[in-house]
């Protein structure tokens, strides 16, 4: 009797389960953006949780959890229950490059997370100083050969995107150049401007106003496609470095063990929402490129970058600390 009984308790919990699923969303869902409000991340997370909200039909409360390089909002996303009322904007800071700087990470960047859905990428541009005597990116390889460990690049931080995508670059051909970490992108650029630093690859929007007025100058952009607010720069690989592409992407995850069908709902919605034009015009003035993706690619993504930089980042001597 008591096995009996065990059976249908177990039987029950899970048809209410199935229940609460089907259901699903009955009530706000809460949508952690691991930086502060009027951050690009910020603005991308409204934007996505208004027509989420919509599609829906229940509100999408935004929450900045700003701190600790996105490593707060992570991680309040990975303790909360699995139930879809909790989501969150991961990128490639919080789920790959603090998982390689940070041996003290509260959070497992695969383990601890369901990967939901792709929204965008934002392309890095190679650009140098216009008192480089660098047209393109051949003239720009030579020179270092030239010169081996004279020329000075700026990225955000020691194993930032920018400094891992640097190294990648001076990897892929054979060029040694001089690492300068800085606090601050905006910094890092304006000295790119004036000749204090050589080469900098700074994410597209904080690039692309000195691109337009001519102090800087831009060579590629980091993805497989030119890049929409800058048709006319080549990507790397045309410009003669195959096989080079990154970005910085910007994924919704949810806690580990999110129902599939939750999950794949929200997949359908998030792939609907990031193609509607609207939404994309949107996005562009972000200066991200949507991307959307299944729900069954999600998982492997994201674990396949984490293991591609961290790889670079070995080669580049970077350790977690």
């Amino acid at each position: 009797m008591k096995r009996i009984a065990a059976a249908l308790l177990s039987l029950l919990a899970l048809v209410a389960n199935a229940a609460a699923q089907d259901a699903w969303p009955n009530r706000p869902i809460r949508m952690v953006v691991p930086l502060p409000a009027g951050a690009s991340a910020d603005v991308i997370g409204r934007l996505v949780a208004a027509r989420l909200g919509e599609r829906l039909g229940q509100t999408v409360v935004i929450e900045n959890r700003a701190g600790a390089s996105g490593a707060i909002g992570a991680d309040a996303v990975a303790r909360a229950a699995p139930d879809g009322y909790t989501l969150g904007m991961a990128t490639t800071t919080t789920h790959v490059t603090n998982a390689i700087v940070n041996s003290k990470l509260a959070y497992d960047p695969i383990k601890d997370f369901t990967a939901v859905a792709m929204i965008g990428i934002v392309p890095y541009l190679l650009s140098v100083s216009p008192k480089l005597p660098a047209k393109d990116v051949r003239e720009l390889i030579a020179l270092a050969k030239a010169k081996p460990g004279a020329l000075n690049y700026s990225s955000v931080g020691l194993g930032s995107v920018a400094h891992l995508a640097t190294e990648l670059f001076a990897n892929m051909t054979g060029i040694k150049l001089n690492h300068v970490p800085y606090r601050s992108s905006a910094q890092a650029v304006v000295d790119l401007a004036e000749g204090r630093i050589d080469i900098t690859f700074g994410t597209l929007g904080s690039s692309l106003p000195l691109m337009r007025d001519g102090r800087v100058k831009a060579l590629a952009v980091s993805t497989a496609k030119r890049a929409s607010q800058a048709p006319d720069v080549p990507t790397m690989v045309e410009a003669g470095v195959p096989g080079f592409e990154t970005s910085l992407w910007f994924a919704l995850v949810a806690p580990a063990n999110l129902p599939v069908a939750i999950a794949a709902r929200l997949n359908k919605e998030i792939n609907a929402i990031v193609t509607d034009p609207a939404v994309i015009k949107g996005l562009d003035l972000q200066a991200m490129e949507p991307d959307p993706v299944p729900l069954d690619r999600m998982s492997s993504l994201i674990r396949d970058d984490l293991a591609r930089w961290r790889e670079i980042a070995a080669k580049a001597g970077v350790k977690a600390e």
